[in-house]
């Protein structure tokens, strides 16, 4: 049995990652432009295999993504198209490519990573916690959605979808820093994630649709992306399946559902990760015409460098508190440091005082952009707080306006 090596997977070993992946993942394309897509993606991306002699057996790809976060924003490696050939499970296949990850990110001064949990259990053990939450909601629309709000009047129109990258960028960037956990996009992740003929996860539905407020020439206040399904019987009302809706108001949300809940021949409005926040879940009058169907965790953040993730990071409040990390995987992370931090900076140094809170360095990450409080994790049993009131203090320091959130899988 030869040893295991972790290393860049050349360009010339990209096809047989792929079909590793979709052997993995019981899954391969009929369609060569999808193929070709993801051939394109992989290729844009940094790439670690896991190799047994010549043989690939693990593989693993990490976006080159700038992720929001409370105050600004940091480089962040975005992980997907994991995979470990079935005949080399258990042999530390995924422990050594997520390895190589923090090694890479140390070197490249990447303090943060992120992934979608196809599996929470296993990248939970690398240190990996929830740092958004989705939502997701149906809207009855056979009837008009009422709403608490007036609906902002400004003219609504269609958009291209060729044109939509263009026009809707500068509209999301001008919202992105709202809500931390939002990725940067540019316009091949717009045209290849947001707006391909054919959804991926749901072939039945129509190509994209894109309304955006405003009218043409000015800046848009707010878009909305999304899709519609006809059913067979046609005595049925259709589907109208949202991807993505933003606004800078809401007053421009409000709009914005107005027109999908009001599009003909259509009974029923589907929403798929809203943040757990959305306005909408106050604004309508009657929440039993907007239901939630699911809430679920979304993007997952691994703090490989603890000190500067903190440090780079805005503050609510002030706080004074010595923190004791748990990391099994990045000894640096692990130990006892003073924490302190105001809206003016941050600082965080070892230090041998006696804790106030004891973390998982995964606890902690759940936390690091605001989506989790400190004191629910206490009391699930799951952080230990020595000194009283000390959770109240860390969350009212970690607060963010708006809780973060994304949707952008990968």
């Amino acid at each position: 049995m030869s040893e295991l090596q972790f290393r860049d997977v050349p360009e010339s070993d990209v096809d047989r990652a792929l079909e590793l992946w979709w052997l993995v993942y019981h899954d391969r394309p009929d369609e060569p432009e999808k193929r070709a897509y993801h051939r394109a993606m992989v290729l844009g991306c940094d790439r670690i295999g896991a190799y047994d002699g010549d043989a690939l057996v693990g593989f693993l790809v990490a976006h080159r993504f700038t992720l929001s976060v409370p105050g600004g924003e940091l480089p962040c490696p975005g992980l997907t198209f994991v995979s470990v050939a079935p005949t080399h499970r258990r042999r530390g296949v995924l422990s050594g490519m997520i390895a190589e990850v923090f090694r890479r990110c140390a070197e490249h001064g990447r303090p943060i990573a992120a992934l979608w949990a196809t599996e929470a259990a296993i990248y939970g053990r690398f240190g990996f916690g929830a740092g958004t939450y989705g939502t997701s909601v149906e809207i009855d629309s056979t009837r008009p959605l009422a709403l608490r709000v007036d609906p902002d009047p400004r003219a609504l129109r269609l958009i291209d979808p060729d044109d939509a990258p263009a026009e809707l960028g500068p509209c999301y960037e001008a919202t992105r820093g709202r809500r931390a956990g939002r990725i940067a996009r540019d316009a091949a992740r717009w045209r290849g994630e947001w707006l391909p003929e054919t959804d991926e996860d749901d072939e039945e539905l129509g190509p994209p649709r894109v309304v955006g407020l405003g009218a043409t020439g000015e800046p848009l206040a707010g878009y909305a992306v999304y899709r519609t399904r006809r059913e067979d019987d046609p005595a049925k009302p259709g589907t109208v399946q949202v991807a993505e809706l933003v606004a800078g108001s809401p007053a421009g949300e409000a709009a914005l559902w107005n027109y999908l809940a009001g599009i003909d021949l259509t009974g029923t409005v589907r929403a798929w990760g809203l943040a757990p926040d959305d306005p909408l879940l106050l604004f309508a009058t009657d929440r039993d015409q907007v239901r939630v169907t699911a809430q679920f965790p979304a993007l997952w953040i691994r703090l490989v460098d603890v000190a500067a993730a903190l440090t780079a990071r805005s503050w609510a409040a002030e706080v004074f508190l010595v923190l004791e990390v748990r990391d099994d995987r990045v000894p640096a992370n692990a130990g006892r440091f003073r924490l302190t931090a105001s809206p003016h900076g941050c600082t965080y140094e070892p230090t041998p005082a006696a804790p106030d809170l004891t973390f998982d360095v995964r606890d902690l990450a759940a936390c690091y952009l605001g989506g989790s409080e400190v004191r629910r994790l206490v009391r699930a049993g799951l952080v230990t707080e020595h000194t009283p009131d000390a959770a109240a203090a860390l969350d009212a320091a970690l607060r963010t306006g708006e809780l973060p959130h994304t949707v952008d899988e990968f």
